[in-house]
């Protein structure tokens, strides 16, 4: 079995917190089905065995994820994760108390502002919060952004049956076979909404999490989200045109400059 941590502290909202309602591609109907199943998203675990490093592996990735889509790889390891996320929450390596998890706004902020390092050069993040319940604007961000960044509460039930099962499950929100269903009885998560094969509750949804992609429904995913973001990555953006443009890129690149003059 592989170990699987957890590290995502509640969700909260920040000043000026950059949103993408009302950018116009948040107002087109998503696709109905997203099928990456021919791609490969490069997705590791990069310590998250461990530590409670979610925030920073869900950058990592999403990254890759990106990167994956245009036909190629960012290169990152495990040290790039484990030093961006002590940069970005305070954690101290050797010091296990100090692995207390990261607040996602936090870490997009601090991604934002000073970049995250790796060998190729330092990549700053623009990114905007979504309703975590419109499941439209979720596939929107998964469509048109390369992945979304999610916060849920996971139930012990949920870490129980991805453990009885490897991860070969596919998570359902009641899964009261495997114990308490409550969302957050286990702690939070951050993951990727990578793919769907539909947009109703049974359909299920690609999560990019601990180095593979965990199979879940669009209900459970309903029961333990917390919070969802989508991010564009200048340095990688595609001529495919994956990534939002024109007035939509420059709405969102004034948000995110106005978010970072103001104190937060």
């Amino acid at each position: 079995m592989t170990g699987r941590a957890l590290g995502c502290l509640p969700a909260k909202v920040l000043p000026s917190q950059p949103r993408l309602l009302g950018l116009s591609m948040m107002a087109r109907r998503a696709p109905a089905v997203l099928d990456r199943s021919l791609i490969t998203p490069g997705a590791r675990m990069f310590g998250n065995d461990t530590l409670g490093d979610c925030t920073a592996v869900g950058l990592l990735n999403h990254m890759r994820a990106v990167a994956a889509l245009g036909g190629w790889q960012v290169r990152a390891d495990t040290d790039d994760a484990i030093r961006f996320y002590a940069e970005s929450t305070g954690y101290r390596p050797g010091q296990p108390a100090t692995d207390q998890g990261g607040v996602e706004v936090d870490v997009l902020a601090y991604a934002a502002r000073i970049g995250v390092q790796l060998e190729s050069g330092d990549y700053f993040p623009l990114w905007g919060s979504a309703d975590p319940q419109d499941r439209n604007a979720l596939a929107l961000v998964m469509a048109g952004m390369g992945a979304v960044y999610l916060g849920v509460r996971l139930a012990q039930s949920d870490m129980n049956q991805i453990e009885a099962t490897n991860g070969a499950c596919v998570l359902v929100p009641d899964n009261s076979a495997y114990g308490d269903t409550t969302p957050g009885s286990a702690g939070g998560h951050c993951l990727l909404g990578w793919s769907y094969t539909g947009l109703a509750d049974t359909d299920t949804l690609g999560l990019l999490t601990w180095g593979t992609i965990q199979k879940a429904t669009w209900g459970w995913l309903k029961s333990r989200i917390m919070e969802a973001h989508g991010l564009v990555w200048p340095q990688l953006a595609l001529a495919s045109g994956l990534y939002p443009t024109g007035p939509d890129l420059d709405a969102l690149r004034a948000q995110n400059a106005a978010f970072l003059n103001c104190d937060v």
